[in-house]
């Protein structure tokens, strides 16, 4: 058997060349994952259902986007171009963390190739993220009497916001942010537990900070983790502060998976945020997660 990994064509969007955000690293990282036998086959995802959005979202917010009637206001937040590759690419990735959070039930843990979309609120999208699939993922797990105590480790660079605003009153959900203290968004939220790191943090302290911390989260009783595995830790990539060396990105995530799925607890891993100035290098970081994964199927 091999690991459950969820992808489509459709993560794809039409946002220009020259955009900073590197949307074609998610059809380049499903070359990378079959090429490299970490994955046999995908497991396709639908667009996202507007019932299902609208746990998290707005039904105002959502209409605004399938509609493409967002204010320019709210485009310029979000930072994409509001156009439909971006809506149905915003549906369909969305749709693959459900689906991924699904399959990690079945099979104890699953990812998705995308996802980690973890700015966008109850009302509205920032940072390049549309949907939060995390947070929309977590209601239907929770919904259905998947889970009944929900973790969200989230190791990107930036501050989980979008989770902790949605998750503020929710004692279903506890969410937990290590990020970069002076990055983005300038304003932060309240986590259950944030964790704020210096600029420049180098591999021993990161990881020596990261065992304290799960070793913390393991005295409470979650029955199904979430993982925003994002690598823009690392020291080169161009919108991150820390100095994390690719060993330091495979150790962070050998960790977090060796720790819950060794209590049996079902893991859905998704990308979360990675800019790195090579491009080929933002791949293999991003498969790491991945790989990690599937050396527990």
């Amino acid at each position: 058997m091999s690991l459950p990994v969820v992808n489509h064509e459709d993560y794809f969007a039409k946002i220009g060349d020259d955009h900073k955000f590197p949307i074609n690293k998610f059809g380049e990282l499903a070359n990378y994952l079959i090429k490299n036998k970490i994955v046999k086959k995908f497991h396709k995802p639908y667009a996202c259902s507007v019932e299902t959005l609208n746990y998290a979202h707005s039904k105002e917010y959502i209409f605004d986007i399938k509609n493409k009637t967002l204010s320019k206001d709210g485009v310029k937040k979000i930072g994409f171009p509001l156009v439909d590759s971006v809506v149905q690419r915003s549906l369909i990735a969305t749709g693959g963390t459900v689906l991924a959070s699904k399959l990690a039930i079945n099979y104890g843990i699953a990812c998705n190739t995308a996802g980690g979309s973890h700015h966008a609120n109850y009302n509205g999208g920032a940072g390049y993220c549309v949907f939060n699939d995390v947070a929309v993922a977590a209601h239907y797990v929770i919904n259905r009497g998947l889970a009944n105590k929900i973790l969200i480790v989230d190791l990107d660079v930036h501050q989980g916001n979008g989770n902790s605003d949605i998750f503020k009153e929710n004692r279903n959900v506890f969410t937990f942010s290590m990020h970069s203290k002076t990055n983005y968004p300038a304003k932060k939220s309240t986590s259950d537990l944030d964790v704020e790191l210096e600029d420049n943090l180098e591999d021993q302290n990161y990881i020596k900070i990261l065992k304290h911390n799960l070793t913390e989260l393991n005295k409470e009783n979650f029955d199904y983790i979430f993982y925003i595995a994002g690598v823009d830790i690392h020291f080169n990539d161009r919108l991150g502060k820390l100095k994390i060396s690719d060993e330091g990105i495979r150790l962070r995530d050998e960790l977090v998976i060796e720790n819950f799925f060794s209590k049996r607890i079902p893991i859905c891993g998704v990308l979360g945020g990675g800019y790195n100035k090579d491009f080929h290098k933002l791949v293999e970081l991003h498969s790491m997660l991945h790989q990690s994964c599937a050396k527990y199927i």
